[in-house]
């Protein structure tokens, strides 16, 4: 993409509505647009930011065996009333009337919606396990909307839902979606802490929370330091193992990790005092197993294969895909702006032309741009007649990891200049070699 035809409208000023990090740069970087309170039109940086993140999140999922489907936003108040929370659930939820006066709500999550569809075609434990997911907008009603896109009353979210025969079953697919967020995370250059968690709303007595530790998290976090020293890494898992799918929860979940909620302060004090950690963490995930508790009153009944009826046991499992944004930028900035890990960067490298116009300059632009777009990457070309100065300071505000200046004194040497926006360093290569370069770099993210 040429910058000279993008749409990033950058904002010198940071607004002063804006209170934490994410917020001002998601702002300043023209990644979104306030519609309304805690409701955002997604720009087109940010939205790119949005769809990578989402995408790996499909990926992760079905790498682990689920399936995705989509369920509408606006759901009947019927479902819910049978399941018992349509009044129990406050005024988070939206409800609304259709015009021949029917009750329905704006979804915040998807429980009953799943059940009612597994309830209408599944009759027999042949067809179990199984596992739906999908990808949708929610809206939840919050009191005091704020901190943009981390505490919005618009979101796009993951949720996904297990069906089990038993509940050691429900539990496997459990422990699995433990192991796929893992994945999914660190994917994202994130490192997720699973923290037992209180269920809230949605119920279950089985439920850990991913927090990502960050100075502006909403919940004070308790925990061991040795668990940030674990890392999932590439390792190869096989989902149907019980035995390996157990282990990782256990390597994982063993070591003290728990929100203010469910924070123990005897079992916390039995920790070394140089290893206990007390800090501030933003959810960006969550599991649930709860048994029984939407099966028995939405009747999803199957046959066990003893002549029995039995009700499934269930589990939901959340992602934040547009909190993870926010989330992101929180655990990766500077003073001069976003640092996107590569796995989510809404573009792989920035070009910078320092003198455009000369024939040169441009000419070795062009090719570098038409080079990297072979390697299937997607470079970002500032092709804009600014000075040198806005041109280094647009490319560290939206926060690309690499980028490439292209300017007359290394190209008489035959050079051009390679910058790493996390570290600062830069390095000196042929172009050939920088594209080599680059594309090596994105190797594993493709």
């Amino acid at each position: 993409m040429r910058l000279s035809r993008y749409f990033l409208p950058v904002l010198k000023e940071t607004p002063s509505e804006a209170q934490i990090v994410s917020h001002r740069l998601m702002l300043r970087a023209g990644m979104i647009k306030q519609a309304s309170a805690g409701i955002y039109s997604w720009l087109p940086l940010g939205y790119k930011v949005l769809k990578r993140i989402e995408q790996i999140v499909h990926e992760e999922q079905i790498r682990a065996g689920h399936i995705p489907m989509l369920m509408p936003t606006l759901q009947p108040a019927d479902l819910w009333r049978e399941s018992g929370r349509y009044d129990a659930y406050g005024p988070e939820m939206l409800r609304i009337r259709d015009r021949h006066d029917r009750d329905m709500l704006y979804g915040p999550t998807n429980e009953e919606m799943i059940t009612d569809i597994f309830r209408a075609h599944v009759t027999s434990y042949k067809d179990l396990p199984l596992t739906l997911y999908h990808i949708q907008w929610k809206f939840r009603d919050e009191i005091r909307p704020r901190f943009g896109v981390m505490r919005g009353r618009e979101f796009l979210m993951k949720d996904g839902y297990n069906f089990d025969l038993t509940k050691e079953d429900a539990l496997h697919a459990y422990n699995r979606h433990l192991v796929s967020y893992l994945r999914t995370y660190e994917r994202m250059g994130l490192q997720a802490i699973p923290m037992r968690a209180d269920s809230g709303p949605i119920g279950g007595d089985d439920t850990h929370e991913f927090l990502v530790l960050a100075e502006t998290g909403e919940s004070e976090v308790f925990y061991d330091s040795e668990i940030t020293e674990l890392r999932f890494g590439d390792r190869e898992i096989d989902y149907d193992s019980r035995e390996q799918c157990q282990a990782v929860l256990e390597e994982f979940t063993s070591r003290y990790a728990r929100t203010d909620e469910t924070h123990d302060a005897a079992i916390f004090a039995d920790i070394p005092e140089d290893r206990q950690r007390v800090a501030r963490g933003i959810e960006v995930g969550q599991i649930f197993y709860f048994g029984t508790k939407y099966s028995v009153p939405l009747g999803a009944l199957v046959d066990d294969g003893q002549g029995g009826r039995v009700p499934v046991h269930m589990g939901s499992h959340g992602i934040g895909v547009s909190r993870l944004v926010g989330a992101i930028i929180e655990a990766s900035h500077d003073d001069k702006g976003i640092i996107w890990p590569e796995g989510v960067t809404p573009f792989h490298v920035g070009i910078v032309n320092l003198k455009q116009g000369d024939a040169a300059c441009d000419g070795a632009c062009e090719d570098l741009y038409k080079a990297f777009t072979a390697k299937g990457l997607e470079p970002l070309y500032d092709d804009r007649s600014e000075r040198a100065g806005a041109k280094f300071a647009s490319m560290d505000l939206i926060g690309l990891p690499w980028r490439v200046t292209v300017g007359p004194r290394g190209l008489g040497n035959g050079v051009v200049e390679l910058t790493s926006r996390r570290t600062g360093e830069s390095e000196e290569l042929p172009l050939e070699a920088v594209v080599a370069r680059v594309a090596e770099i994105y190797a594993p993210h493709m």
